[in-house]
């Protein structure tokens, strides 16, 4: 009795999509498996997520036209990242294990559909032993213009010498990605690739804090997360099981007062005005883990000393309370400030600096890795298909004319890789039929440019400027008193100089027209930005209200 034979593979979200009769007019990849008179495929089991439901049943009605005998089987998988190494291959070695093999039948494993990540882990997984199949490789007909759904199919059986090119190419990959921080890691910056070698090595070996340093949106988090991840899996190897518990990220920005000091370290019930309950801070809750403390330069200076206290002696008290709490946490943190010069203008610890500054580490941001630009905008293109099942494309003038703008002078990615996200995200929104042309380009360049410029620009559109170029003395003098009765009161509102009071004011209508601090300070420091070590619009301009005991946030909008 001859053996049946399996297929195993992925639903192509993209390659199989198609919900119209148009879809019989071109060639789909697991449908195609049914339509070879010579492969005759007794059961086929397709691996989707429950997003892709209505897709999955079509290509099981649509295989039941083409195969009527092929039994098609559904498993839904639930991959957090699709591109993430070590994510995917964890899940589809739990596919593997739990999978019921039976000694009557044949596999194959469906290479086309899937990711490039997820063919990899296939390929590993095979050669492993995790899974007794061979490989089928599935392609549309050579000629474009000719219709074919049936298309072609090649078996790769991996013990064919023949083959070890292949084999030599996914191992070179595994090297490359398998559990290093390669896995995310989008560059061809001979520096970066350093500096990433440099951590992977720490992060691997030390349990020492350590510090990312950088401007925003160059990739502190992201990497942090990255890192974790590979201590995680670097544990649960050499030890045999997880030694690493949670993974605690806070943006310290955020925290003010008492509440960086609650939010932090915790607080008994009663310790202060509003506390009706206990709360466990958050570096009760990494104990165990990791914690990583992004922008950790806008820390105060108690919560500094705090900090540095549980970080040597491994114990902290919450506040209002007597009673210390041991801990036991690995940390990182991330700055966009330069702390040797908060150091020295007394803003930021010596002490904990020192601490922090076994490993620092300082991260280019995307202006210093233009070289990385076509690469990071294939990886997000292929990113927003698989998220939104489409296959998004440049035309080829219009990939041109986008990587002129975008390694030119005139783009200066203030916000780095978040502007080249959100510029990804727009132009695959907007783009017909999935292809990205010329328009759209030219669309997107004047979007970022508006978008970098200074609100007052050459035109003198803003109307602040306007209106104070035609306004006497006088009038500017009482303008600025009306303004700053709002929020001072009359004995400050006398101690201060009209010049002050003008300057003031202007500044406080700016705050009040944009939505965040950093906008804000990027307007009132266009000019002198470039002239400091290490700027910092946001902070700068923090400063300066607080000299008038100001926040931005209790500015009216």
């Amino acid at each position: 009795m001859m053996n049946k034979t399996a297929v195993i593979g992925f639903l192509g979200t993209t390659l199989d999509n198609g919900f119209n009769d148009k879809r019989w007019q071109r060639w789909r990849p697991t449908v195609s498996l049914g339509l070879h008179d010579e492969l005759l495929v007794d059961e086929l089991h397709i691996l989707y997520s429950k997003r892709d439901k209505r897709l999955f049943k079509i290509i099981v009605d649509d295989v039941a036209q083409v195969s009527p005998n092929t039994t098609v089987i559904g498993h839904h998988v639930a991959l957090s990242s699709p591109w993430d190494f070590a994510d995917v291959y964890a899940e589809l070695y739990d596919f593997a294990a739990g999978f019921d093999f039976q000694d009557n039948t044949d596999y194959l494993l469906h290479l086309t559909t899937g990711t490039h990540v997820a063919q990899i882990c296939w390929f590993l997984l095979v050669e492993a032993g995790f899974i007794p199949a061979d490989l089928i490789q599935t392609s549309p007909c050579p000629r474009p213009d000719q219709a074919d759904p049936q298309g072609r199919y090649q078996v790769i059986d991996l013990d064919v010498s023949r083959y070890d090119g292949l084999r030599e190419r996914f191992e070179a990959e595994k090297q490359q990605h398998w559990q290093t921080l390669q896995a995310n890691l989008v560059t061809q910056n001979a520096a970066y690739q350093k500096l990433i070698s440099d951590i992977e090595k720490v992060a691997t070996r030390s349990t020492a804090p350590i510090l990312l340093m950088g401007a925003t949106g160059a990739g502190k988090s992201q990497l942090a997360g990255q890192i974790y991840a590979l201590k995680k899996a670097k544990a649960s190897s050499t030890q045999g099981k997880n030694t690493l518990e949670q993974f605690i990220e806070v943006n310290c920005a955020t925290l003010r007062g008492d509440t960086a000091m609650s939010v932090l370290f915790g607080h008994v019930k009663g310790a202060f005005t509003g506390a009706a309950t206990s709360r466990d801070g958050l570096l009760k809750s990494a104990d165990g883990g990791l914690l990583f403390l992004d922008e950790i330069g806008e820390l105060g200076l108690d919560e500094q000393a705090m900090l540095l206290t549980a970080l040597e002696e491994q114990r902290f008290y919450p506040l209002g309370s007597d009673t210390p709490i041991s801990v036991s946490f690995q940390l990182m943190a991330g700055t966009n400030k330069d702390l040797r010069q908060a150091v020295a203008n007394g803003e930021f610890r010596a002490d904990l600096f020192a601490r922090l500054n076994t490993w620092t580490f300082f991260l280019p941001s995307l202006k210093d890795r233009l070289e990385d630009l076509p690469a990071n905008i294939d990886y997000e293109l292929a990113r927003l298909g698989s998220e939104q099942q489409q296959q998004y494309r440049f035309t080829p003038e219009a990939r041109q004319l986008y990587e002129a703008f975008a390694m030119s002078a005139d783009a200066t990615w203030q916000g780095n890789f978040r502007d080249l996200t959100a510029s990804m995200i727009r132009l695959t929104t907007l783009a017909e039929s999935k292809v990205i042309r010329n328009d759209d380009v030219q669309a997107e360049i004047e979007r970022l440019t508006h978008l970098w410029e200074l609100p007052d620009s050459l035109n003198g559109s803003n109307s602040l400027s306007k209106k104070s170029a035609t306004l006497d003395s006088e009038t500017i003098e009482q303008g600025s008193h009306n303004v700053l009765r709002q929020y001072l009161d009359e004995e400050t509102l006398a101690t201060i100089d009209p010049f002050d009071a003008v300057q003031l004011a202007y500044v406080i209508e700016v705050c009040i027209s944009y939505k965040n601090q950093a906008a804000a300070g990027r307007y009132l420091y266009a000019n002198s930005r470039d002239k400091l070590k290490s700027p910092n619009d946001s902070d700068r301009l923090r400063k300066y209200l607080m000299k008038f005991g100001l926040r931005f946030d209790e500015l009216k909008r």
